[in-house]
């Protein structure tokens, strides 16, 4: 990254802020202050993280070994309270254990699953529903939406209920727009795509070469193509095999 530098050797301005040129050609305007600030705000939040991490590290402590302290507590409860005489039995002893143990399970596996079941649900509604929404996928990619999110989907996920997207190395994406703060769906979805070794393949031909590019529409005879009425006949995993295949989807 660089600054961009008119014909006279100054530094070129957008609204009082300096433009800057990244690798891949895209130029944007460096807000000073904001980015200043909001590396104060992401320091006092850390710290506020590390120091709540280490009193809840304190607290667990008691609790060392044990999975489960809840259901350790019942399986107490139930021991305390069973006729001594009936301990003298080894076997009586583990047939209480393994009751107790059933017990625990059958009342707390329908509600981690009924748990897990609701967080798919809103896994789907708010990441599904950006890509859906994506006005990037509608206006740039010639590829359905369901193709779209079937590979890049995995690179978004939920905190706080947020969309918040990943790179490849599993490190959150950063905008470049606002400096220091997370990339929002749209401008993730396009620095994602950007990445794309095939982005030719799924671009509509209007913007390809465009957006600083340089020569993105396939050169050559090679380039391996598959007619639209065929590709909407194929599944949502084999439509992505195609693409990363390399192939160009024609009318």
């Amino acid at each position: 990254m660089k600054l961009k530098i008119d014909e006279n050797g100054a530094v070129v301005l957008d609204n009082g802020k300096p433009v800057y040129v990244a690798d891949d050609g895209k130029e944007f305007a460096l807000d000073g202050a904001h980015l200043y600030n909001r590396v104060r705000e992401l320091t006092q939040e850390a710290a506020g993280h590390r120091q709540a991490k280490e009193a809840a590290e304190g607290k667990l402590q008691a609790y060392t070994g044990i999975e489960d302290p809840a259901a350790a507590r019942r399986a107490l409860e139930t021991l305390a309270n069973l006729d001594q005489k009936k301990l003298v039995d080894a076997g009586e002893v583990q047939r209480v254990k393994d009751e107790a143990i059933t017990a625990v399970k059958a009342q707390f596996e329908p509600v981690v699953a009924e748990r897990d079941r609701l967080m798919g649900e809103l896994h789907r509604e708010k990441v599904g529903g950006a890509f859906a929404r994506s006005k990037f996928v509608a206006d740039k990619l010639a590829i359905p939406v369901d193709l779209v999110e079937a590979y890049f989907g995995a690179r978004f996920k939920l905190e706080e209920g947020r969309v918040v997207a990943f790179d490849p190395s599993g490190n959150k994406m950063f905008s470049r727009i606002n400096p220091g703060s997370p990339a929002d769906f749209e401008e993730a979805l396009e620095m994602m795509v950007d990445a794309y070794p095939n982005r030719d393949h799924i671009l509509k031909g209007d913007v390809q070469g465009g957006g600083g590019s340089q020569n993105r529409t396939p050169q050559g005879s090679g380039v391996k193509t598959i007619r639209a009425a065929d590709f909407e006949k194929l599944s949502g995993a084999e439509r992505a095999a195609k693409m990363a295949d390399g192939f160009k989807v024609i009318d």
